[in-house]
């Protein structure tokens, strides 16, 4: 087993990497909830919310990698972590794009299946952000920080089916060319940040692997 040494230093992050997951989770939300209303003005003010907090995320991102410099990290490790760091970013990213894509579109309607898939990415942001207080003690927390990346994988599969089912609906059911372009950009938008999520829980399942190695 790798010596604790080289992990110990990532308690030290652990607190920025919990305040990205809470920012990628609040904006899960406010994705989730643009999903239950036609009101142009709701969804401006919910984009507007989380892009503020996607700036916030950028200055987490540059703060993380100041802190990182300074610990005492074997090279794999720290690579390690700043993908974490990075895919984390890059996941409130998508969610950000997907929130200002509601406002471009404007579309005339939201189906069920849209909502699933926003519901998922809340569900996936949720575990993840569960996630990273155990990696105060990865040792400890070993298998529960296994179930949690399982269970984000389990959901991105269930995106995807979604996601391919929602896909072959509005081909077969949308008669308006243009509303049927929409439903599916925003599909994919929402697909997309289900898979960035899984990314992040794959990093982490890497670095577990590490430590276990």
């Amino acid at each position: 087993m790798i010596l604790a040494r080289f992990f110990y230093p990532v308690r030290e992050l652990v607190p920025i990497f919990e305040a990205q997951a809470n920012l990628l989770y609040e904006s899960a939300k406010l994705l989730a909830d643009m999903q239950k209303t036609l009101d142009p003005s709701c969804w401006r003010q919910s984009f507007y919310e989380i892009r503020a907090n996607e700036h916030k995320g950028d200055a987490m991102l540059t703060e993380f990698r100041e802190a990182q410099r300074s610990l005492p990290l074997s090279a794999g490790v720290r690579r390690e972590l700043r993908t974490i760091a990075m895919a984390l970013d890059d996941t409130l990213d998508v969610v950000k794009d997907a929130s200002n894509a509601m406002n471009i579109y404007n579309p005339a309607k939201i189906d069920p299946q849209l909502q699933e898939l926003a519901r998922i990415i809340v569900e996936e942001a949720d575990a993840l952000r569960q996630v990273f207080p155990l990696l105060v003690n990865i040792k400890k927390n070993a298998a529960s920080i296994s179930l949690l990346a399982d269970r984000v994988r389990e959901l991105e599969h269930d995106a995807d089916e979604a996601y391919e089912a929602y896909v072959g609906y509005i081909f077969s059911e949308e008669p308006d060319l243009r509303e049927m372009t929409k439903y599916k950009n925003l599909a994919e938008l929402y697909e997309k940040a289900t898979d960035t999520e899984k990314h992040v829980s794959d990093c982490i399942r890497i670095l577990l692997m590490r430590y276990e190695s």
